[in-house]
C-alpha cells in the first residue's frame, strides 16, 4: 500500500472504546482530512499513528512496513512528523535553531565530531542551517530567525512548529489543528504552503476544527464521532450527509 494506511484499527481505555474499527488510507500528494466533534477520539488516532499509542487490534501501515507496535522514535525514522496541539518549542533558543533541531534526525557526524568541531561536523552544521533557512522562507519567518522562539506570537510559534517537522524530511505530516487560533488570512497563506508540499509528493493528514479551512483544503475526508467513522469521501459529498451534520456540522 502506497502512503498511510489503517486498518480496523481500535483502541480501549480501561471501559472506553476510543477509536472502535477506523479504517482510511492517507495518499502521498494528497491533503486528507480527519475532523470530528470533540471527543471524537481525533488525537488519539493521530497518537496512534505517530506511536504514542498502539492499538488495542487492527494494523497501522506505511507503505509496506507495518508500524503498529513501532516506538515513537522508530515512527519518525520511518517518515512521519508531526506537531501538536500544545506547541512544543526550545523557546529560549533561536527560531533558526529550533529549525534546525529537526534536522539533527539526518545528521551523520558523531556527538564528539560535533564537539570538536570538526570540519566535516561544521559543514553539515552550515548544510542544515542552509536548508532551515530555505524553510524559513518559505513560512516567511525569515526576519524572525534570531529571536527566541518564546518571543513569536502563538500564529508564529505554530509555524515554527511545522518547519521543525518538516526539518526532518518526512514522507508523512500529520497537523493537529494547525491553524487553531489564526484568522482567515492567516489560514489561508498556510493553506497555500500546505497544497505546495502535497504537491511534491507529501502525504498530509489534516485535524482541524476551522470548517472553512478544511473544506477549501481538503480532497479526501474523514469523520470520526465517539470513535468510530462515520463518513468518508469528498468534502462536498460528506458535509451534505445526515450524520455528519448531526454529529459536527448542526443543523
Amino acid at each position: 500500500m502506497s502512503g498511510l494506511g489503517l486498518r480496523n484499527v481500535s483502541r480501549r481505555f480501561d471501559g472506553l472504546m476510543a477509536v472502535d474499527d477506523v479504517s482510511f488510507s492517507v495518499k502521498p500528494g494528497q491533503i486528507t482530512g480527519l475532523i470530528g466533534p470533540n471527543g471524537a477520539g481525533k488525537t488519539t488516532v493521530v497518537n496512534l499513528i505517530s506511536g504514542l499509542l498502539t492499538p488495542t487490534r487492527g494494523s497501522i501501515h506505511l507503505d509496506n512496513d507495518d508500524i503498529s507496535h513501532l516506538e515513537p522514535a522508530d515512527v519518525a525514522r520511518k517518515g512521519i512528523a508531526r506537531t501538536f496541539q500544545t506547541i512544543r518549542l526550545l523557546k529560549e533558543d533561536s527560531v533558526l535553531n529550533n529549525v534546525v533541531s529537526g534536522f539533527h534526525r539526518h545528521a551523520h557526524s558523531s556527538w564528539m565530531s560535533s564537539l570538536l568541531g570538526t570540519t566535516a561536523a561544521r559543514r553539515e552544521t552550515e548544510a542544515h542551517c542552509e536548508q532551515a533557512a530555505e524553510l524559513l522562507r518559505r513560512f516567511n519567518m525569515l526576519q524572525f530567525a534570531s529571536l527566541p522562539a518564546g518571543n513569536l506570537s502563538y500564529g508564529h510559534q505554530r509555524r515554527v512548529e511545522m518547519m521543525r517537522a518538516l526539518a526532518t524530511q518526512p514522507r508523512l505530516l500529520l497537523l493537529d489543528e494547525p491553524v487553531a487560533g489564526m484568522n482567515d488570512r492567516e489560514a489561508d497563506a498556510l493553506g497555500e504552503i500546505f497544497r505546495s508540499l502535497a504537491k511534491e509528493g507529501l502525504a498530509v493528514l489534516l485535524i482541524e476544527h476551522n470548517m472553512r479551512f478544511v473544506m477549501s483544503l481538503c480532497e479526501e475526508l474523514h469523520v470520526l464521532d465517539a470513535g468510530r467513522l462515520i463518513a468518508s469521501g469528498k468534502p462536498s459529498t460528506v458535509r451534505e450527509q445526515a450524520a455528519v451534520v448531526a454529529a459536527y456540522l448542526g443543523g
